[in-house]
């Protein structure tokens, strides 16, 4: 009967000391005490994002169908299976836009939130003084004043005056242009090379790896942009990748065998991305932004250009605000996006600052001056409503004549579902419905008189508005300071 009793006690002490120690761990491990809470609300978890912006990469130069109802979305020829698995568990922009038909306007775009018409940067090869670079808040000083704690780094192709050091990187490639991904600019840029590292695409890879796992071994946050080279000429591919699509069927409009291997590796690089990043368990916790910096080149060989050119059924192509020109493909993954969505909500490259920083948990930072808006609320499926911008549209501005497109200055606004385009040598308009006419063939200025009036104040207004650079005959705006040349609204 003793023996009985001091079992029966030693098993009630047991078992009180194991809910003690149950007790403990669950204060250990729980945010219930207020210097747990504390601590939380100074070291907020934040999320890493990484930018991957591909190089003259057309609306459909992939394989992924960027808007359900349009099978000319996606490519006839080209194949991208890695994006499509990104896609997947992610959402897709049917209307997403680049901030300019060319490169260096639309780079200076997503870096600072702002228009290139805003910028006066609204060409390849313009002189860069009259920009702030250190001054303008840009998507890494944005996300350091969020939490100090990020680290940034760009790597590729920089295309843009100044040093991404000055932008707030803390790594980088520096100041690099089209040449450092192999670009000669003559006939030859269109004859496929083998390579075992084609446009940089798998070095390139290797630094971003390297980069993602020394910020999550040191647990930081972190911003990463990987400025592809590709699919920008020379074109440029491994050979058995080459081989690969050797025997299979051209396309309709895309049939060139070494541009199609080539994107097909730039797509491998983003695979050895992603399996990484799985690997290193941030997958969950991890924004992975897709998008090219313009359309595609509309006359690569073996094309129709602009009749059914590779960026058919868009008209035209890269140097152009038309849809060819500035329609590309934009997909997004990361922590709460539902998978496999699509959005048409029109969007651009000025939106990414202001929805970067939201999803970093923004409360300190006010934009001031800036064109882009959030549209963090659609990715994380609590408004599918129009972005609200400070001036409602996305506004183009190409105005000096093209040699190589469309010859004829022009500035362009997307609002709703309509498109105006004004030309600046004789003030002539046209207005499209693009979500009935995407192929921008049925101008509706003579029929809906309102709408193009409406479209057009708002366009000239806003010119007027940032003092954007005005067409003049014979300027080029190459290379001579911005106030020197003295021509603006």
């Amino acid at each position: 009967m003793i023996f009985f009793w001091a079992t029966k006690q030693r098993s009630t002490t047991f078992i009180k000391t194991l809910f003690f120690s149950f007790g403990i761990l669950l204060l250990l491990f729980s945010c219930n005490s207020t210097e747990c809470l504390k601590e939380k609300k100074n070291n907020p978890i934040t999320p890493n994002f990484i930018l991957i912006l591909a190089d003259d990469q057309g609306w459909n130069g992939t394989s992924v169908k960027m808007m359900h109802n349009e099978l000319g979305s996606k490519s006839d020829y080209f194949e991208t299976p890695n994006l499509e698995l990104l896609a997947k568990r992610g959402i897709r922009f049917s209307n997403a836009y680049a901030s300019a038909p060319v490169c260096a306007p639309s780079r200076y775009s997503i870096q600072f939130g702002k228009t290139p018409a805003r910028l006066s940067l609204i060409r390849v090869g313009m002189n860069t003084d009259h920009i702030d670079h250190e001054g303008f808040l840009s998507i890494p000083k944005a996300l350091k004043k969020i939490n100090n704690k990020y680290k940034t780094a760009h790597f590729g192709k920089w295309g843009m005056g100044s040093n991404p050091s000055i932008l707030g990187y803390d790594e980088s490639d520096g100041p690099t242009k089209n040449k450092d991904g192999n670009f000669i600019n003559n006939k030859s840029q269109w004859k496929n090379v083998f390579k075992k590292d084609p446009k940089n695409i798998f070095s390139l890879t290797d630094r971003a790896i390297e980069f993602i796992s020394s910020s999550t071994a040191n647990k930081n946050p972190f911003y990463l942009q990987i400025s592809h080279y590709a699919v920008h000429t020379d074109i440029e591919s491994r050979e058995k990748t080459y081989t690969r699509l050797k025997d299979k069927p051209k396309g309709e409009q895309q049939k060139d065998l070494g541009y199609a291997a080539m994107t097909f590796d730039l797509d491998e690089g983003l695979g050895i991305l992603l399996k990484k990043i799985k690997e290193l368990g941030i997958e969950d916790n991890t924004y992975i932004i897709y998008m090219s910096d313009n359309g595609s080149v509309p006359n690569i060989p073996g094309a129709k250009k602009y009749e059914k050119s590779y960026n058919h059924p868009l008209s035209r192509g890269k140097w152009d605000a038309f849809e060819g020109g500035i329609r590309i493909p934009f997909v997004i993954a990361g922590p709460g996006i539902k998978d496999g969505s699509e959005s048409a909500a029109p969007v651009s490259g000025s939106d990414l600052l202001p929805t970067i920083i939201d999803l970093a948990g923004n409360k300190s930072i006010t934009l001031t001056e800036i064109d882009g808006g959030s549209f963090a609320p659609i990715l994380l499926n609590k408004n599918n409503e129009q972005i609200k911008r400070t001036v409602d549209g996305i506004f183009f501005h190409v105005p000096y004549k093209n040699s190589i497109a469309l010859k004829r200055p022009h500035s362009a606004i997307r609002k709703g579902d309509y498109k105006l385009i004004k030309f600046q040598d004789d003030k002539s308009i046209v207005l499209f419905n693009l979500v009935k006419d995407k192929m921008e063939q049925i101008n509706l200025a003579s029929q809906k008189p309102k709408k193009a009036k409406e479209l057009e104040k708002i366009l000239d207004n806003y010119l007027i508005e940032v003092h954007a650079p005005k067409w003049q005959e014979g300027i080029t705006w190459k290379q001579t300071p911005l106030n020197e040349i003295n021509s603006n609204y």
